[in-house]
């Protein structure tokens, strides 16, 4: 077996966990990366065990060049803007990153390696904050309302369209927020573990949050990248809704984060307008009974346990 894998966005949370998961399964690793996540603490973790490359996914002479000197089996493509807000200020870039580029990069696939599988990054936020139904499934039509959905819808339907004309082994995970203490410190999960830690050291004397009732299907990154790996291994290329399948709230990841310390989160948490989103009707909440019957997927790591070890590398962290 040809064991060369490329992964696009190997700087982020999730090019972490899959490239452990890729070591340990014996493969070849060359990564494509930011310049500024060259000093991303995530980095010290790939040392030893991928070929690590400065580019950009939407370079097509880099692209191309990547392609025929490593003539990789498998590609996974996280490489992403994926903070929404900025899909509003520079939609052109968003678009021309989490979409067209994935279709350059499945006409290099089609014309340089046929035989390559393809795995493609895909978001709940496809469905939309307010989805047609609730759970989704891999049947529920997509219904993008900013930039950076319509653009990951774009390029899902992409591969589906490579995948049906060209017969590639192309596929698209759509993934529910996964959470991880190498998440970045942006994103809500993440922001609370840390101002945990960081009050019950006096490093910090309150948080400023949204609404606490958003709710959402939090999984471990992990456990989500393995899902990535049994796509490609699977007989047939399956698109597959990839999340935990129960809701939590903001409010349940104060209380677990906050009692690692007993302490109240109710004396440290303050809300602001400044980060509340519109209401939503319907929750993003995963069907992923099409994956466990399939993939004989199911998470390995519950969201107590998640936040939990979250909180635990934070607080290390500080020390």
């Amino acid at each position: 077996m040809n064991k060369k894998v490329l992964i696009l966005g190997i700087g982020g949370q999730d090019g972490f966990y899959l490239t452990q998961l890729l070591h340990s399964k014996g493969y070849e690793i060359w990564g494509v990366l930011r310049p500024e996540d060259l000093s991303s603490e995530t980095l010290s973790g790939l040392q030893g065990k991928a070929t690590l490359m400065q580019g950009s996914i939407c370079d097509r002479t880099f692209m191309t060049r990547v392609l025929s000197e490593f003539k990789p089996s498998e590609i996974y493509n996280l490489a992403s803007i994926s903070f929404i807000p900025l899909s509003w200020e520079q939609p052109a870039l968003v678009g021309e990153v989490n979409g067209s580029a994935v279709g350059q990069l499945l006409e290099l696939i089609r014309t340089n390696s046929p035989e390559t599988r393809f795995f493609q990054a895909g978001s709940s936020e496809m469905f939309g904050h307010n989805p047609i139904q609730s759970p989704q499934t891999e049947q529920t039509p997509f219904n993008p309302d900013n930039p950076y959905a319509s653009a990951k819808v774009f390029a899902a339907n992409l591969v589906a369209n490579y995948r049906n004309k060209f017969n590639l082994f192309a596929c698209t995970g759509i993934l529910y927020n996964h959470e991880s203490p190498k998440r970045g410190i942006d994103f809500v999960s993440r922001k609370i573990t840390y101002a945990a830690a960081s009050i019950h050291l006096g490093l910090q004397s309150e948080l400023f949050l949204g609404d606490l009732s958003a709710a959402r299907d939090w999984s471990y990154a992990g456990d989500i990248v393995h899902a990535m790996w049994l796509m490609l291994q699977n007989d047939k290329p399956i698109d597959f809704v990839l999340g935990s399948g129960i809701l939590h709230t903001i409010t349940d990841i104060l209380h677990i984060a906050f009692s690692h310390f007993d302490l109240n989160w109710k004396n440290y948490v303050r809300t602001t307008e400044k980060f509340m989103r519109p209401a939503e009707t319907k929750p993003l909440l995963a069907d992923p009974s099409f994956a466990r019957t399939h993939l004989h997927w199911s998470p390995s790591v519950d969201f107590e346990q998640l936040i939990t070890m979250m909180v635990k590398e934070d607080i290390d962290r500080m020390k």
